[in-house]
């Protein structure tokens, strides 16, 4: 049975604008993790803003479902959907805003006719995001955009900032954020931005950290310090976003990069949206879930409730892959009979996450 409605995230947070105009979690992570059950199966993916259910197809599955409740969400899938159908890669880079264009208002009227009415009102009714790139045009990325333009300017000079992302060893980045990056400021200063208050007003909404305990600022500060030291900075598309306010050609998310383009470009056809909760979305069984970090906005009731809906909608030998940011979810001790955390998998991926903000990540599997 359900939970009752208002003790679901659907009436606790606003889904009537572009919350994440690009998706925050690793692709590259995220295909690994499914790949051994993705090829020819069916898979079930949070929507957001379309990039890893984009990514997806690279695994060459016979379907993905990217499923939302937020009707804004599946618009920015649909437009992300067209472009691929319509353009070429460099129009599409200059189109969705990684590259400078004066003509994204008229690449649109030449995509609209590929929208659904819902998505095409919502497109036609906002044509300063789409002037200036889709994948700028969140709430988060505005969150973002603020701590480029307003907090790092009074944390580190403008070439100290452009050094960061100069290509390194790990042992030299390692000393660049210990003798430049790591002043004081830069960490008070981040922890002030990063906390919950900020965050909850200017990034996400209040109602995903409601589960959530413990300093937020802190403890993103301190995954941040593995991403500047322990992971490779020039080619992390997240820092260049970040950093930059763009992702550069040397740092694309998968979903973007030329290797990839006709391949996901072929197989459009196997995308399928659906405006639904997530363990209602699509009909039949799935081989692979795309879960993002929903399980961290429910009660804990709410996880094992949903976590179990979707192990009963799973194949054997399905994984299911997602992260937690703050609050720890994972596979519920009731289904321990049912469902395998592959943790060694899931910490070797998580050592090399390219979005480093998250916690953890966990990919568990269904028993064959």
């Amino acid at each position: 049975m359900n939970q009752p409605r208002h003790s679901s995230i659907d009436n606790r947070a606003s889904f009537s604008f572009i919350r994440y105009a690009s998706v925050w979690e690793d692709a590259d992570v995220l295909c690994e993790a499914l790949a051994p059950a993705a090829a020819g199966g069916r898979l079930l993916s949070i929507a957001s803003a379309g990039d890893n259910a984009l990514a997806m197809l690279t695994l060459d599955p016979a379907e993905v479902v990217a499923a939302d409740l937020s009707p804004v969400q599946l618009a920015c899938v649909e437009l992300r959907m067209a472009a691929f159908r319509r353009l070429e890669h460099p129009q599409l880079l200059a189109f969705l805003g990684t590259a400078p264009s004066a003509a994204r208002l008229e690449t649109y009227r030449s995509l609209r006719g590929d929208l659904s009415t819902e998505a095409r009102g919502f497109w036609d009714s906002m044509p300063d995001a789409i002037a200036g790139g889709v994948i700028h045009a969140g709430k988060f990325e505005r969150y973002l955009r603020a701590f480029r333009t307003r907090i790092l300017p009074f944390v580190h000079p403008r070439r100290r900032i452009d050094r960061l992302r100069e290509k390194r060893s790990l042992a030299e980045q390692e000393r660049f954020y210990a003798r430049e990056w790591n002043t004081w400021r830069w960490r008070l200063l981040f922890r002030l931005f990063f906390s919950r208050a900020v965050m909850g007003r200017m990034g996400r909404d209040p109602a995903f950290f409601s589960h959530v305990e413990g300093s937020v600022g802190a403890r993103i500060l301190a995954r941040t310090r593995h991403a500047l030291t322990a992971l490779p900075v020039h080619s992390n598309p997240y820092v260049a976003y970040i950093m930059t306010g763009n992702y550069p050609p040397e740092a694309l998310p998968r979903y973007l990069r030329p290797e990839w383009f006709e391949t996901i470009r072929s197989r459009m056809d196997r995308v399928r949206l659906v405006r639904a909760p997530i363990e209602q979305a699509g009909e039949g069984r799935f081989d692979g879930f795309n879960l993002s970090d929903i399980f961290e906005y429910m009660s804990p009731a709410e996880h094992e409730r949903c976590y179990g809906a979707l192990v009963e909608r799973s194949n054997p030998g399905a994984r299911l892959v997602y992260w937690n940011l703050l609050a720890p979810r994972s596979r519920p001790d009731a289904l321990a009979g049912r469902v395998e955390p592959l943790r060694d998998t899931a910490q070797a991926l998580h050592a090399r996450d390219l979005a480093w903000f998250y916690g953890a990540l966990h990919v568990d599997r269904v028993a064959g």
